[in-house]
């Protein structure tokens, strides 16, 4: 963790902490966790964010992975749809965007319905799918030269691209046991 001092006052403070794409629930509820210690949140990269010591609970904070990068039109169009609702765009990460909006306007909520949270689960789900593929040939590749020639540093290589594999699998099943869920909550409710 890093520490800014402006003035003689602590004023930010840099944490670097990874969290697994299909556990981004677990992010915002941790971004709010440390919104409510009065740490809030104003600059986000790859596993690191940055704080600035604000009042306590000042914002509620909310992630989505958008369908394109936050470059693109569509992307560009929805975010200021966002703004326009009191949200603010605090930045991204690759097509993770993250926004905050102040605790004193109400609850904040991206997806009204079941079905927008279904469609946000399935973006991921298409994310892992297309990466998981391109993952897992080069797992085969690299353990069946392994059995031909064992090298060490094959093994390695191997191990870690059959543990990347394995992830991106428990992803999809993670995301996947998540969207059932919400679909059997929409049976309910209709």
């Amino acid at each position: 963790m890093e520490k800014e001092l402006l003035g003689g006052r602590l004023m930010k403070r840099k944490i670097i902490k990874f969290f697994f794409a299909w556990d981004f629930e677990k992010e915002e509820k941790w971004l709010n966790e440390m919104s409510a210690k009065g740490l809030q949140l104003v600059s986000v990269g790859f596993c690191t964010y940055v704080f600035e010591e604000c009042e306590s609970g000042e914002y509620t904070y909310k992630l989505e992975l958008l369908e394109n990068l936050p470059s693109n039109y569509q992307s560009t169009s929805y975010i200021q749809f966002l703004e326009e609702t009191g949200a603010e765009y605090i930045g991204s990460v690759f097509r993770w965007v993250y926004f905050r909006k102040k605790a004193v306007n109400g609850t904040f909520e991206i997806y009204s319905d079941i079905e927008s949270k279904i469609k946000h689960y399935k973006r991921i789900i298409t994310l892992f799918s297309g990466v998981t593929p391109i993952c897992i040939f080069p797992t085969i590749m690299n353990w069946s030269r392994f059995s031909e020639e064992p090298d060490p540093s094959r093994l390695i290589l191997s191990s870690i691209t059959t543990l990347l594999a394995i992830l991106l699998v428990f992803g999809i099943f993670k995301i996947s046991r998540r969207i059932n869920m919400l679909k059997k909550e929409k049976l309910i409710r209709e």
